[in-house]
């Protein structure tokens, strides 16, 4: 069985992002008070009294840029919280915020939406492996996101292993 591994936002951008984000504003540090915050630096909800900050953050523009694509209209920015200071990264190989409903959303080498699948039991049989594989049996899928149902707000990318 293949392993699909999460990806955190990459260290050059968390750097940029912890001075401006990718809608132009200046960084604002705050101290969490309350946790639980989940942190796209490192693949982990924040614990209290973790110093955050709440950016803008267009993955798929990122990944564009990267990749010579233009994904037009699909390029999107939303927020995501990372520590305001460097961090380890993740600690751990498994699937991040299994906690809820998740989407996976598919895009191709064009950076255009392929579809997408919700995930009900991200853990269970029918969750974030099958999802993968499902994706990427389809030749035509670069690369997914995860992202919340409720707030459509991504969590992580997986790309082609």
């Amino acid at each position: 069985m293949t392993t699909y591994t999460a990806r955190p936002i990459d260290a050059r951008a968390l750097k940029e992002l912890r001075e401006a984000d990718d809608a132009g504003r200046r960084t604002v540090p705050v101290t969490d008070e309350e946790g639980g915050s989940p942190l796209r630096c490192c693949l982990r909800h924040s614990t209290p009294g973790e110093r955050l900050a709440l950016v803008s953050y267009a993955p798929l523009r990122r990944w564009a840029t990267e990749h010579r694509a233009d994904p037009g209209a699909y390029d999107e920015q939303g927020p995501v919280f990372i520590h305001a200071d460097e961090c380890p990264g993740p600690d751990c190989d498994a699937h991040p915020f299994t906690n809820d409903h998740r989407t996976v959303r598919r895009y191709c080498a064009d950076g255009h939406i392929l579809g997408g699948r919700l995930v009900e039991d991200p853990t269970g049989p029918e969750g974030f492996d099958a999802a993968f594989a499902e994706a990427f049996a389809d030749p035509a899928v670069a690369l997914v996101h995860v992202r919340a149902v409720e707030y459509g707000c991504f969590l992580y990318e997986v790309r082609r292993p």
